[in-house]
């Protein structure tokens, strides 16, 4: 039993790993588009490069992403009989990040009140109302291109900038890379048309969760951070 929860450990923080665990959330979120309008996250980069690929039709962006599924599909199958991937880690880290999501929450508010922040809860900021599918669609495209934008890139580029390139102590570099990019991905939520009209209640919430994620993804890895925050997105934007 220790063995088999070592494994799966290990397995879900390695990167690659990570990266065919959230691929499936790639195409929802590139599909769903299609029916929303436009309605998008606002730091998807992707999106724009496959419409240019599509000359911005509609049946050449589907069929680009259609494309796109069946080449992940065949990929999995092969690193299915090379023994390179289990498919049965997929149900295992939605139910652990479920269980995040869940109770995410509550933490980011308890690490308020534990700096005597818990002030700032009551000037929330009223946020812009989506419909359900529109919310579906947006919760996908936060924890996949917030948690690669924030957590992957900038977070992890910054640590190993600092270690590497300016030769902070690693906790020197944690920090600060933790600090910087959960500033940032609170900040984006009220950039653009689409952005929520700010609030210091809502942007310190958004930091501390930042921060919390920052955690999860330095803990349990890419694939857990994504998952937890597209669940916890549809929780708090769907299920209101």
């Amino acid at each position: 039993m220790k063995e088999a929860v070592k494994t799966y450990l290990d397995k879900t923080r390695d990167l690659p790993t990570s990266v065919i665990l959230v691929f499936p959330l790639f195409v929802l979120y590139q599909l769903g588009l299609l029916a929303t309008g436009g309605v998008r996250n606002g730091v998807d980069f992707v999106t724009d490069v496959l419409m240019a690929l599509a000359g911005h039709n509609f049946w050449n962006y589907f069929l680009i992403n259609l494309g796109i599924l069946i080449a992940f599909g065949l990929s999995l199958i092969w690193l299915r009989k090379k023994g390179e991937f289990n498919p049965k880690l997929w149900p295992k880290v939605i139910a652990e990040s479920t269980v995040y999501a869940f109770f995410f929450g509550a933490a980011v508010i308890g690490m308020m009140r534990g700096l005597g922040l818990d002030v700032l809860l009551a000037s929330g900021a009223g946020a812009v109302e989506y419909g359900v599918f529109d919310s579906l669609v947006l919760s996908i495209g936060a924890g996949l291109y917030e948690e690669l934008v924030f957590r992957l890139f900038l977070m992890g580029g910054m640590f190993y900038a600092g270690v590497k390139w300016v030769k902070w102590p690693a906790w020197l570099a944690a920090t600060t890379a933790v600090l910087v990019s959960s500033l940032l991905f609170s900040a984006v939520h009220y950039i653009g048309s689409l952005g929520d009209p700010f609030e210091l209640g809502s942007f310190t919430y958004r930091f501390f969760a930042g921060v919390l994620l920052a955690v999860i993804f330095y803990l349990r890895g890419f694939a857990v951070a994504v998952y937890t925050h597209a669940i916890y997105d549809v929780i708090v934007m769907v299920f209101r």
